[in-house]
């Protein structure tokens, strides 16, 4: 009986053990960011003007946020310090919640795109293919732009509307621009690794392509099973950029995997809404030209760019 006991007491505590470091390790995982916190000082870059828009921009960063409806949580938003004392409008950049990466595992790339002038959105959505809660996330923002108690207050450029997704936030940009109450106001689109149209429909994810009408970038990684089998295969990345009838283009990085598509392409994705939303003509010059960067960087491949001009 005492040798049965000692035995039932030694694996009491090794069970006791193994759930604690079970709990560590959960715990660890819902702390650690989805993002690297110094991933634009770590990213590898395969051009002069992808490496300066990855670094961070000018501008020093606030940022502020707001309940929001049930498993919304919150709404987020990272701005310019410079936006609370200066007149000016600043043009808006709405992110598009990959399936359960919450704004708040991703803090680094808000930071990042705002310290380039940007008033960056987000929400807590961990289901954002609709692109309800994106529009719900603007609607909030548009609603600061008319309140003077908000830090918001006439400081939102509703001419310059942009809106980049990861994952089922790519599904949920397309749907954003195309189905939502504000769809008009968007002027350009970042999708990041978008879940594939095939996949898409049998998840109840559907977007229509054929009804995007601003200019579209579309990236995506090379490696990793989940990505090149479920997410956004080649042949489905080429079929989804036939059915873009907008300006655009399109490149996979080599070696990324899907989840770090969310961050390791920042600096084309950045460059994209610096020249669409902010006329910069250094930016523009990854896209556009006789030579655009995108097209001869060695970190890409399978580069399309179509902008109709």
């Amino acid at each position: 009986m005492k040798i049965a006991l000692k035995i039932l007491i030694i694996a009491g505590i090794i069970l006791l053990v193994l759930v604690g470091l079970v709990a560590f390790v959960l715990v660890k995982a819902m702390l650690t960011p989805f993002v690297p916190n110094d991933y634009t000082k770590t990213v590898e870059t395969g051009g002069e003007i992808e490496a300066k828009y990855l670094a961070m921009g000018g501008c020093e960063v606030k940022n502020t946020q707001a309940e929001a409806p049930g498993e919304w949580g919150e709404f987020r938003a990272y701005y310019p310090a410079a936006l609370e004392q200066g007149e000016g409008k600043y043009p808006v950049v709405v992110f598009v919640n990959g399936t359960g990466v919450k704004a708040s595992k991703y803090k680094a790339p808000f930071r990042h795109l705002a310290s380039w002038g940007f008033i960056v959105l987000g929400n807590e959505d961990p289901s954002t293919c609709t692109g309800a809660s994106a529009d719900a996330t603007l609607t909030w923002l548009l609603e600061g732009n008319d309140n003077p108690d908000s830090v918001f207050y006439q400081k939102v450029d509703v001419g310059r509307i942009g809106i980049s997704g990861h994952s089922q936030g790519g599904a949920g940009v397309f749907n954003a621009v195309t189905a939502n109450e504000h769809s008009a106001l968007y002027q350009a689109a970042a999708a990041l690794s978008p879940t594939n149209e095939e996949t898409a429909a049998a998840l109840n994810m559907t977007y229509d392509l054929a009804k995007l009408d601003i200019p579209t970038l579309m990236l995506a990684g090379t490696e990793g099973e989940f990505e090149t089998e479920l997410v956004i295969p080649p042949a489905q990345m080429e079929k989804m950029y036939g059915r873009m009838d907008v300006p655009k283009a399109m490149a996979r990085r080599r070696g990324s995997e899907h989840g770090g598509m969310l961050y390791q392409a920042d600096g084309y994705v950045t460059a994209w809404f610096m020249w669409r939303l902010q006329g910069d003509g250094e930016a523009a010059k990854a896209f556009t030209g006789d030579s655009p960067e995108l097209a001869d960087n060695p970190l890409y491949q399978d580069v399309r760019i179509d902008l109709g001009q």
